[in-house]
């Protein structure tokens, strides 16, 4: 979702005849932020801390956006004062007026000089577009979708089509900084889809805290996709992925409305985050263990080609081994392609934050080196299992091992390398898996 929102800002910018800087020499540094893990806030104060010292050597106006700007608010200021304005998930609909105010020269050190009137957006008052309109726009602002999401020059877009959460996971930041659920209208994401597959877009991937829980009016999640397969069918557009689905809101029409159509990538990832009931049910999952189970039964039963890959968490307060072994059973059986392994860090403010029976930071360590264990097993077996398989292969790039060589991507998310030239990047090619370099196959075009 960052990436989304970082391209519509820097559309904003190139709108407006803003130009790339290299560090040291722009006049506007904006740091779109992370809030879900403590290790990205810690890592954007340490950025900070650089931008305080830069600051001491030359004027420019910094802006820091996204979940951390939520979460922490105008504190960033007083922890930061280098920093000019705090821009959360909900106000960047702002953006443009920050920088009508920056390019009609309302730089706080140019209207101290003149003014010496601090506003209480932090910003000083001046001609124009004033921080303390600023400050207005921000209290009023709500969140709004940004018109267009496409990097320059990308054949690879992200699509938001809702924002927030509303599930409150008792480990997650993410409502508190992004809201509560918000869908974009069908004819929005429409527009979108026109305008990419304009620019020679191959793929796209809608994106969502939790995608499929979308509805707008009477359009659901399953009716949205029905609908995109219809939008996209004859065009350069032949891939759709989805992110994030939570288990407990993906329904039988939804696998249904994949199976039909071959546009949706025989790939999906879903997030069980434990294989302990007793550890769900403290998360707020809201679903079991045997829910998850039955779910993914159903999507290999109406797509025997699909690859799956989750999310797991462990250390959450209160595991126990035996919790730790459900969790590994789980893995056994479903037999992820990849997950992402990561173990409890105490959030503050979310309702984990309070449980009792914290797992000591050496428990967790060696709880989550055995699930990476068995994770990296699973994912050299399917792989294995792979060569000699025939896939189409959408190219992203040159290859940084050989030069000679480009990479892509399966449906499934595999990632590939074949023989080929630049000339291939963005196009679909047909190849043959012959061996595997790490993670990656070998292969040769049919």
């Amino acid at each position: 979702m960052n990436t989304a929102e970082s391209a519509a800002l820097e559309l904003v910018l190139r709108q407006r005849g803003w130009k790339k800087a290299e560090y040291g020499t722009a006049d506007l540094y904006l740091l779109n932020t992370c809030s879900v893990r403590q290790t990205a806030e810690t890592r954007l104060k340490g950025r900070l801390a650089q931008y305080e010292a830069l600051k001491k050597k030359s004027e420019f106006t910094l802006v820091v956006a996204g979940c951390m700007a939520s979460r922490l608010g105008e504190s960033l200021k007083e922890l930061f004062p280098a920093v000019d304005y705090v821009m959360g998930t909900g106000a960047r609909s702002i953006f443009p007026a920050i920088l009508e105010s920056v390019e009609n020269g309302q730089s706080k050190t140019a209207c101290e000089k003149t003014t010496g009137e601090k506003t209480t957006g932090g910003k000083i008052a001046g001609d124009n577009i004033a921080s303390d309109n600023i400050a207005l726009l921000q209290e009023s602002a709500v969140f709004s979708f940004s018109t267009s999401h496409l990097e320059e020059g990308a054949f690879r877009s992200f699509v938001p089509i809702m924002h927030g959460c509303n599930n409150f996971c008792s480990y997650c930041i993410v409502p508190y900084v992004r809201g509560r659920e918000v869908s974009r209208s069908p004819q929005a994401i429409a527009e979108e889809i026109v305008l990419l597959a304009e620019n020679g877009v191959r793929e796209i991937t809608l994106l969502g805290q939790n995608v499929n829980s979308y509805r707008y009016e009477g359009m659901d999640f399953p009716n949205l996709l029905r609908s995109i397969a219809g939008w996209i069918k004859g065009g350069p557009i032949q891939w759709v992925r989805f992110l994030s689905a939570n288990p407990k809101d993906l329904s039988r029409e939804t696998i249904a409305v994949m199976a039909e159509n071959p546009c949706f990538c025989r790939h999906i990832h879903l997030p069980v985050q434990h294989g302990s009931n007793r550890i769900l049910d403290a998360m707020n999952r809201r679903y079991t263990r045997e829910n998850f189970l039955l779910l993914t039964k159903e999507f290999k039963s109406a797509m025997p080609n699909l690859s799956l890959s989750t999310d797991i968490l462990v250390g959450f307060p209160g595991e126990t081994e035996d919790d730790l072994q459900r969790a590994l059973d789980l893995m056994e059986e479903v037999q992820f392609l990849y997950a992402y392994m990561y173990h409890y860090n105490p959030r503050e403010g979310t309702a984990a934050y309070a449980l009792p029976g914290r797992i000591s930071e050496k428990t967790k360590r060696e709880r989550l080196s055995r699930v990476i264990a068995l994770q990296k097993k699973h994912t050299a077996l399917a792989l294995k299992n792979r060569i000699g398989s025939r896939e189409s292969v959408l190219i992203e790039g040159i290859s940084r091992k050989n030069a000679d060589e480009v990479i892509g991507r399966t449906e499934r998310d595999e990632m590939v390398v074949v023989p080929g030239t630049a000339g291939l990047i963005g196009s679909f090619i047909d190849v043959e898996l012959y061996s595997l370099r790490g993670n990656t196959f070998r292969s040769k075009i049919v």
